[in-house]
């Protein structure tokens, strides 16, 4: 019914809607195609098994029961839905040489993708907001930060991350697409769909401007006044340890924020034609595809806790396979 629908727009207008996209991505480096086929099949692989690793570990380990850790297992929870809404069609078009993609196809890409990026910028933000009570209120840390407020923050986040893009998914679903159907990116993005349709959107860039300074500019902001709030205390401790103890607790957060936010601002700041359309989809590989796959190295190299659960685990393994008795008891 809904594509009966836009047919008849279409028709009014002497336009006929368009059934498919084609994302050409990578398409213009023929030469390159197995090279990047065999990178991004790593980086796939690697990104699931670290953010798994990272979430197993947070379940499993008594010792990571804290409000980090269990931030850092949402986190690494969405990591892994995120690099799966890019990654698998990206494989398979280079596999495959099909960069077509259904119009409904694209709109759920766009709906699952962007709903997981406006939660991450809230889970950063309840991320930073964890660190900002333990490094500038410790006293009061374990009242303030307790197992209900930690709740409502990752609820909040996933909520609030799937709603607002809900309401962008059903606005995009209402515009008609009549042609160009290229979009030259690897990826199906708002800002595609929008330059691509033939509808009047006139009424969707204030809704755009709302639901974005929502669903990223204010984590952002508050992300940004915790580490200002953290900076100042951490310089007011007087002894050089006490500095140095204070940020390796949020270190690896700061690391993983300024790399997300940093490539983010880098996309949507260049411009979108010419020579900078290449570096676009770079950088776009940075946020999309690299810092999921970064975030987990990131929290197990520079994460003394984590490396213990880790080497734990392992040792538990280890123990277990050379004491089949053991295992047996377990099971009873």
């Amino acid at each position: 019914m809904y594509w009966m629908q836009l047919m008849e727009k279409g028709e009014g207008k002497n336009q006929t809607a368009i059934m498919e996209f084609i994302l050409l991505g990578f398409g213009d480096l023929p030469e390159l195609q197995t090279l990047l086929v065999l990178i991004f099949l790593v980086i796939y692989i690697a990104t699931m098994a670290g953010n798994i690793l990272i979430f197993a570990l947070v379940v499993a380990d008594q010792h990571l029961h804290t409000p980090m850790y269990f931030f850092l297992g949402n986190l690494s929870c969405l990591e892994t839905c995120y690099t799966s809404t890019i990654l698998p069609r990206l494989l398979a078009s280079l596999l495959t040489g099909d960069r077509t993609i259904s119009v409904p196809g694209c709109i759920t890409q766009f709906h699952f993708f962007g709903s997981l990026v406006t939660t991450e910028c809230s889970l950063l933000a309840a991320m930073s907001y964890d660190r900002y009570l333990a490094i500038c209120k410790p006293l009061h840390y374990g009242t303030l930060m307790n197992v209900q407020l930690c709740l409502q923050l990752a609820a909040g986040s996933w909520i609030s991350g799937f709603l607002i893009c809900t309401i962008f998914t059903c606005v995009t679903s209402q515009l008609i697409f009549c042609g160009p159907n290229e979009i030259d990116h690897f990826f199906c993005d708002f800002t595609s769909l929008i330059q691509l349709s033939c509808s009047d959107t006139s009424q969707i860039t204030p809704l755009t401007y709302i639901f974005s300074f929502l669903g990223a500019v204010s984590p952002f902001l508050l992300t940004l006044a915790s580490y200002i709030c953290i900076i100042e205390t951490i310089l007011g401790i007087p002894s050089t340890t006490g500095r140095q103890k204070a940020f390796s607790t949020c270190s690896s957060h700061l690391i993983v924020v300024a790399l997300f936010y940093g490539t983010i601002m880098i996309v949507y700041m260049l411009p979108k034609s010419g020579t900078w359309r290449a570096l676009n989809k770079v950088f776009s590989v940075c946020y999309t595809v690299l810092t999921p796959l970064a975030n987990p190295l990131i929290y197990s190299l520079r994460n003394r806790e984590v490396k213990e659960a880790l080497r734990n685990t392992v040792r538990r393994a280890v123990t277990l396979t050379k004491n089949p008795d053991e295992l047996n008891e377990m099971k009873i």
